[in-house]
């Protein structure tokens, strides 16, 4: 395990320490990105839930325990709120902790495990402790088998993020600086973050393509004693650093954390908004570290087998199929996004059973074939990166807003809103999207198949 400095970052990607000027702090005074024409300029002072709650109830309503209500003036009240500012901009150092563990046949293939560390300029409660001790535990693991002389296939980059409270600030700086690399190289993301915030259910979050592989593992790791029942395993919008890796490079990623029931019944993403008067203790949701234990294991087991198989445990029919699933409804703008679909459909199967089975194959298995194979299952999701998404909203379409909306959120959002005031251009700029995406899908993997086809023709 190594720290990656310049020099070692430049070897892990493959270039030299003078081509990749890698610095640790991500954000310092004299950063290029400090003085971009996109930073507002307008003044935000955040305010506390509870002191909106004070400002916004109606009398009767103060003394009451908290709930989840509608606030509103009311309208024969007016009041005058002064708010004192004392605020001073200032620049801190922010700092990303990163190493490798460099893979035997594939080290320019990368399976990134990210998780977050305190940060003493942000809220200060546990819930980064979590995934901390879990990554921990996983290198120590790891460890004692490459001294025993074990390599990965893949490297794996262990990354501990800086700056996550402030809006994933430490990974987008990084991620950013090493775009380039990351869009060619980056195979998964592995998420950590906060992985322990309840004890009553097992969310597994996971890309279309990783879904079939996580369930296995889960089905495996799972027991009674570690309360581990039938869990909706779905590509919902997840917390974290696993952001930039999602919505700008296209990177098929997993989260799996254990929640409380009624924590699922909203959207996930917007718990980070959420001060509660008291967090729990990691010693109260899990005394005996039996739910760290089996994210653990399960986490590790799913990084260990995308590092290692030789064909990705991607599958590619599973976002087809993910894909019809969020096309269903009676809506007539359907017909044309349902007959594209088909066709995806159509081309996965073919693709899955032509060409990942010969390729799982040992005795059919010829190297430049794998390694061609292995770059569509990387990259297919990349077609389903979209420029423009509503505010809140995933630029990678694949993943949906919450458990309750089963369609593209994309579609869903412009549906609701059109009953009430808008335009059709704006519903068809939507479906639009959504076309471009499966059918660029299509074509990729019809693409592939040509390669493969051609490759076949000119052995023979």
């Amino acid at each position: 395990m190594e720290d990656l400095d310049s020099e070692r970052m430049a070897a892990a990607v493959g270039g030299s320490p003078e081509s990749l000027d890698f610095d640790a702090t991500c954000l310092s005074v004299g950063s290029f990105r400090e003085n971009r024409p996109d930073l507002t300029r307008l003044l935000v002072q955040p305010i506390s839930a509870s002191l909106v709650a004070r400002l916004l109830a109606l009398p009767e309503d103060k003394d009451q325990t908290p709930a989840c209500r509608s606030l509103q003036l009311p309208s024969h009240e007016i009041r005058i709120v002064t708010m004192k500012v004392q605020t001073v901009t200032e620049y801190k150092t922010l700092t990303d902790v990163v190493g490798y563990l460099k893979g035997a046949s594939f080290p320019d293939r990368y399976v990134i495990v990210g998780s977050h560390h305190h940060s003493p300029y942000g809220y200060s409660g546990q819930e980064w402790a979590s995934g901390t001790a879990i990554i921990t535990a996983f290198i120590q693991a790891l460890m004692l088998k490459v001294k025993r002389g074990w390599r990965p296939d893949r490297t794996i980059i262990f990354s501990s993020w800086g700056g996550t409270t402030f809006g994933n600030i430490g990974s987008y700086e990084w991620a950013e600086d090493f775009k380039k690399v990351l869009q060619r190289n980056v195979v998964a993301y592995v998420s950590l973050h906060n992985p322990i915030r309840g004890n009553s259910s097992l969310h597994p979050v996971a890309s279309p393509s990783l879904q079939q592989l996580v369930a296995e593992k889960k089905n495996f790791n799972c027991s009674k004693r570690t309360k581990c029942p039938d869990a909706n395993l779905s590509s919902v919008q997840m917390q974290g650093d696993g952001d930039f890796f999602i919505n700008h490079l296209g990177t098929p990623s997993l989260q799996v954390v254990y929640e409380d029931v009624k924590a699922l019944e909203g959207p996930s993403f917007l718990s980070e908004a959420l001060f509660p008067v008291r967090a729990a203790e990691i010693e109260e949701l899990d005394p005996f570290f039996n739910l760290h234990e089996t994210i653990a294991k399960l986490s590790g087991e799913v990084i260990l087998q995308i590092a290692n198989d030789p064909v990705l445990p991607f599958n590619a029919l599973d976002i087809a199929l993910e894909v019809q699933n969020s096309l269903k409804g009676d809506q007539a703008h359907m017909v044309q996004l349902l007959e594209m679909a088909s066709r995806l459909r159509d081309s996965a199967e073919l693709f899955q059973s032509d060409e990942m089975r010969p390729a799982n194959d040992p005795k059919e298995r010829a190297p430049i074939r794998v390694r061609m194979l292995n770059d569509i299952l990387q990259d297919l999701e990349k077609n389903f990166l979209v420029q423009q998404v509503p505010p809140g909203f995933y630029r990678n379409i694949l993943y949906r807003l919450d458990e309750k909306t089963h369609q593209f959120s994309i579609l869903h959002e412009v549906w609701e809103q059109d009953k009430l005031h808008l335009s059709n251009e704006t519903l068809q700029a939507a479906l639009s999207k959504v076309l471009n995406s499966i059918n660029s899908a299509q074509v990729y993997l019809k693409a592939g198949l040509d390669v493969f086809e051609s490759e076949l023709l000119g052995k023979n």
